[in-house]
């Protein structure tokens, strides 16, 4: 189920359509001090997606102010990249989603899938577990959920509290972390 996401470059054009939504809100909201907001994206390097995407899903939509003496940078949220992880996001969600583990066998097809190694999908893990479980927007989060999420099988457990198929519900949950992708401010797409 999870692989058909990973493979289905018209999943990672709906992420890019999502983040150019988020990327016209901000633009048209402007900067806080007034100012005009002019395209300044920059270049990343993302790993995990289907073969043949074009060079527009290695572009993070950014912005700079136009306005002399302020000059601030403006990057919106991004369903497509998290924080500064070096995969897709929604790799990172599925492939950390497992229920059974990481056996050889699985290190194996997932490093041929998207080239994960089984030290990157622990690291994963630890960061599900860790990082994001106690940190502040699970803690001011978590408490939407009831019954409460298990937080011990992060993000499995809460990918199955979404509505939908699997790609409704990745999205579902990319939506909820855009605050800790690296941009401004959450802006909430449609």
């Amino acid at each position: 189920m999870y692989r058909a996401v990973l493979h289905d470059a018209r999943f990672v054009a709906l992420l890019l359509r999502l983040d150019v939504d988020l990327a016209d809100s901000a633009r048209s909201a402007g900067c806080e001090c007034g100012g005009a907001l002019h395209r300044a994206n920059f270049l990343r390097k993302p790993r995990g997606g289907p073969t043949g995407l074009g060079p527009e899903h290695d572009v993070r939509l950014s912005f700079c102010c136009a306005r002399d003496g302020c000059r601030q940078r403006a990057t919106p949220p991004s369903f497509r990249f998290l924080g500064r992880k070096v995969y897709f996001g929604a790799v990172v969600v599925l492939l950390a989603a497992m229920r059974h583990g990481a056996t050889p066998e699985r290190v194996r097809q997932l490093r041929q899938l998207v080239g994960v190694s089984r030290r990157t999908l622990e690291r994963w893990r630890r960061w599900w577990g860790t990082t994001f479980a106690e940190g502040g927007l699970w803690r001011g989060t978590a408490a939407a959920f009831m019954p409460p999420v298990d937080a011990s099988i992060l993000p499995s457990s809460l990918l199955e509290r979404f509505r939908g198929g699997i790609e409704d519900r990745v999205v579902a949950l990319l939506r909820l972390l855009l605050p800790i992708t690296g941009g401004i401010a959450a802006v909430h797409a449609g």
